[in-house]
């Protein structure tokens, strides 16, 4: 980043107390990460006040403090009625004025492992940020825009809900060139109801795209299926299956269990492209379809996506495989739910030798759960 405190102030409507000239180069919530040329935005928690912290943060280096209410210490501040809201208003003014394409991706299954093979892709031709760990929701996605720099020519933004309302908020600020849904599924029922509820709330990501956006969908998912056209724009499909409505499908499968899957990915335009995808998992090759329609539309050619879809690396939590001396773990652990849940046992089950599933609870799935 590189904004002075004067335009920070201007995107949230924040009343400036110092010098408002100063720059700063990185905006953080942590004060512990807080450093040489940034700003510390303190947030009230239920049990911390991140006001406590703002002397210790210009100790390490902060320009500015992000406040409430400006603190008895000497230093530059924009005062603000809330900081949560700020942190989001600023991410939005910011997002505005950088030249990067965005991606954003929403689903109730899949978010991560898609992002990653999106951003396996695209880096073989652009320089590309992404989203970090689990930074998908109002706080995390605002602290991921801020990490995009003016020379990135992409953005991948993984964008995670469990109401109505919150897409809508994370869509005004992250404005996406691409659109991206991998699925509709059970998750978050006790907030969203069914899943016409789940695919209202994701559908939301629609409402502030750019003007010519375009859109990656799931065709196999009976839901997505259904969106035929979106503010002039229509989707493009993709599904393992061939059918007249993808405009990418799988053909030639071949399931090597924990080795990975190979495949041809066929396009409507009648390219193909014949690729191992590394990682274990049926669906490791809708994630496929999608970065690779991802990646023709960003003008990747047939050598490029092969490369970026054969270097993929899962990472811990999310379909990771772990292989010891005596065992080869299948580390999923970071959530669940029913389709993430049956997934990893499809592949445990397709598995070679004795398998042993362990398995955590699931939450948040209504009145349905027992079901």
């Amino acid at each position: 980043m590189n904004l002075t405190v004067k335009q920070i102030a201007e995107f949230c409507n924040g009343k400036v107390i110092g010098d408002s000239k100063k720059k700063v180069t990185s905006i953080v919530i942590d004060s512990r990460k807080a450093g040489e040329n940034s700003m510390f935005v303190a947030i009230k928690g239920e049990r911390v006040d991140g006001h406590k912290f703002v002397e210790a943060t210009f100790e390490q280096g902060a320009v500015c403090a992000l406040v409430e209410q400006k603190p008895e210490i000497e230093g530059t501040y924009i005062v603000v009625e809330s900081t949560l809201q700020a942190i989001k208003d600023i991410a939005e003014g910011y997002r505005k004025t950088l030249k990067a394409k965005v991606i954003g991706i929403t689903g109730s299954v899949g978010k991560t492992s898609t992002k990653e093979m999106v951003a396996s892709i695209l880096e073989q031709k652009y320089k590309v940020t992404k989203t970090l760990g689990n930074f998908n929701n109002e706080i995390g996605l605002p602290l991921t825009v801020f990490r995009v720099q003016e020379d990135d020519d992409i953005a991948i933004l993984e964008m995670g809900i469990s109401d109505f309302g919150e897409m809508s908020r994370l869509t005004k600020i992250a404005r996406p060139d691409i659109c991206m849904i991998t699925n509709i599924g059970q998750c978050h029922l006790e907030n969203l109801g069914d899943r016409d509820g789940v695919l209202k709330a994701k559908s939301e990501i629609f409402e502030c795209m750019q003007e010519k956006a375009a859109i990656i969908l799931n065709g196999e998912d009976d839901k997505l299926s259904t969106i035929k056209e979106v503010k002039g724009v229509f989707p493009k499909f993709f599904g393992r299956e061939e059918n007249g409505d993808n405009y990418a499908c799988a053909k030639n499968i071949v399931d090597k269990g924990m080795d990975g899957t190979e495949v041809t990915l066929c396009f409507s335009d009648g390219e193909t492209i014949d690729v191992h995808i590394p990682i274990a998992g049926g669906h490791m090759v809708s994630n496929a379809l999608a970065g690779a329609i991802a990646g023709k539309m960003l003008g990747l050619n047939a050598e490029e996506i092969k490369a970026g879809i054969e270097s993929y690396q899962s990472i811990a939590g999310r379909n990771n495989t772990i292989k010891t001396e005596h065992f080869t773990i299948l580390d999923d652990c970071y959530n669940a739910n029913p389709m993430s849940m049956k997934a990893a046992v499809d592949i445990i089950a397709k598995s070679k030798g004795r398998k042993v599933a362990i398995l955590g609870d699931m939450f948040e799935l209504g009145e349905e759960e027992l079901q």
